[in-house]
């Protein structure tokens, strides 16, 4: 993966260059088996480089898993908080060092701008890791400067930011993953192949439990901590006083809580939702695509929030088994799966159907990060790319907007917006506070 530098020298041209006239000075000299790619290492020029945006309780995990992964090189560390930016820098320059031999090695660099990483000549592609009122400003930056990125779930904060990131990715030819990972489960995939095959018969509905929509922010103020650039945190969103809920200092060992607050993210609809209501989609068939109606919960007929599809199948937020994430009910059993590999059908039996090599066989990735660095490399779509998670991220955001107006919805996923509803519509996108905008 090479591409050229701000005077038009690739990597590779450098790697060849730098060699010739170290061989020059020095000649003879001995060139580590790794540096040529034998022995199984891959050499310098074929790895893919990578910077980072955000490395907190996600962020952080991913850089140890691609740490780990001779075939990607981690160059750039990007955070608003100084302390974790530069402490996980020098965890990529350690251990670089030692795989290298070389104690002084300071080859990744840590920045405070995304603009800055995602304008860096020497960078194959982006893992942005923020939360999710960044997303959209962060991927749409590190496209237009040719990155082609991994995206933590779910897609964007508001629908009209999603098809931003959608429209970038298309108009760079960037590749897209979105974190969703579960589409690389064996289980998900499982369950949503015997769906798919109608193993199940006629489907009768379907169970999504996942969390409810966010709170408001009514969260006191604190003093801000040393090292945090309170400021960019919040990025696009209104002004507020520091809040160590919202960003906790890095000696915090649990979660930061921005997902559950409206401003930031979408609550449980949002974050669990980007994984389960998108195993749902995928088993319909819907990728790309979507429910018709969304009916809130009323306390008489109607219990529990309701997704209805085209074909009629409703979609229930809770209910359902009490194990698990997603379940099935058809004319023929159920099928229910959940994270830890849980998969269990009734009968029990119906689990083990085999389909037919004539049948339907979704994408087939066993692990989700490498299936990215994959599509990377030959430039194949990964198995949940940018209008993938658009449209799972979708299904979320408009059940939270049927909660908040408490009234049944028409919804056209085709044109993405609420069928003559302008009040509804008003709340597919979110005001950007200056200077921030989509472009």
């Amino acid at each position: 993966m090479t591409k050229a530098g701000k005077y038009g020298v690739t990597r590779r041209t450098f790697l060849k260059t730098a060699g010739l006239a170290a061989g020059a000075v020095a000649f003879p000299c001995i060139v580590p088996a790794s540096a040529l790619g034998l022995d199984g290492a891959t050499a310098p020029s074929n790895r893919i480089t990578m910077g980072f945006i955000g490395v907190g309780k996600m962020g952080k995990g991913h850089v140890g898993s691609f740490l780990g992964d001779p075939s990607v090189q981690i160059l750039g560390i990007c955070d608003v908080e100084r302390g974790r930016r530069k402490g996980q820098a020098a965890r990529c320059n350690r251990a670089y060092g030692e795989r290298y031999g070389r104690a002084n090695y300071h080859g990744c660099t840590d920045h405070a701008d995304f603009q800055e990483i995602c304008a860096r000549a020497d960078l194959d592609a982006m893992l942005i890791a923020v939360p999710n009122h960044w997303h959209a400003l962060a991927a749409i930056e590190a496209a237009k400067n040719g990155k082609d990125i991994y995206l933590e779930k779910p897609l964007a904060r508001t629908v009209a930011e999603g098809r931003a990131i959608v429209r970038a990715v298309r108009r760079y030819g960037r590749i897209l993953q979105v974190g969703s990972q579960q589409r690389s489960n064996r289980a998900f995939r499982g369950a949503c192949e015997l769906i798919r095959n109608g193993c199940l018969g006629t489907l009768k509905e379907v169970f999504v439990n996942v969390g409810g929509p966010p709170g408001e922010d009514y969260l006191p103020p604190e003093p801000t901590p040393e090292g945090l650039d309170w400021d960019r945190w919040l990025g696009p969103c209104m002004w507020r006083a520091y809040s160590s809920t919202l960003a906790p200092p890095e000696s915090f060992g649990g979660w930061p809580e921005w997902r559950y607050y409206r401003d930031y993210a979408g609550g449980g609809m949002t974050d669990f939702g980007a994984h389960h209501y998108d195993i749902a989609q995928w088993s319909l068939g819907m990728d790309g695509s979507g429910p018709v109606k969304v009916i809130p919960p009323n306390g008489k007929d109607v219990q529990r929030l309701t997704y209805v599809y085209a074909n009629g199948i409703p979609m229930y937020h809770g209910g359902g088994h009490p194990r698990a994430a997603v379940e099935w009910v058809g004319e023929r059993g159920k099928v229910r799966v959940n994270r830890g590999q849980y998969f269990e059908t009734e009968p029990a039996g119906l689990k083990n159907e085999v389909i037919g090599p004539n049948g339907i066989h979704l994408y087939d990735s066993p692990n989700h990060k490498n299936n990215w660095l994959e599509a990377v490399r030959t430039r194949r779509e990964p198995i949940c790319p940018v209008e993938t998670g658009q449209s799972s991220a979708t299904v979320c955001h408009i059940g939270n907007i049927a909660y908040w107006l408490k009234r049944p919805l028409q919804w056209d996923p085709a044109s993405e917006s609420f069928v003559n509803d302008p009040e509804a519509n008003r709340l597919l996108s979110r005001a950007m506070r200056a200077p921030w905008k989509l472009t």
